[in-house]
């Protein structure tokens, strides 16, 4: 049975936070925090807070221990950009695009 919890609209960059998504996926979630605990990067607090939405949606809806748990998948996804612009030079400006990401983690306990 798989367990998924998604954060939406995380102002982070994708692809800052797709490095740290691959590593935890095939783990056990105890491995998965533990690695996870140890990056200094902002999205591991972002990954981790997902992880532990998804753990607390494995024990309290489905009645599930977070010891027989894996991640199934880490996935971070393009959200929406906010596009600014600051001034530079001559009256011209430079586009500033500040990314959001969509971070789903799934879960499962092995069992089809």
């Amino acid at each position: 049975m798989d367990i998924t919890s998604t954060s939406r609209f995380v102002s982070i960059s994708p692809t800052k936070a797709r490095d740290l998504a691959r590593a935890i996926q095939g783990h056990s979630v105890t491995e998965a925090l533990k690695l996870i605990e140890f990056s200094e990067r902002k999205a591991a607090f972002l990954i981790r807070k997902t992880l532990h939405s998804a753990i607390a949606n494995a024990e309290n809806n489905h009645e599930k221990s977070a010891e027989v748990l894996l991640v199934r998948e880490a996935v971070v996804d393009t959200g929406p950009t906010l596009k600014r612009s600051q001034p530079r030079s001559r009256g011209m400006a430079r586009p500033i695009r500040k990314r959001m990401s969509h971070i789903r983690i799934t879960l499962t306990d092995g069992v089809k």
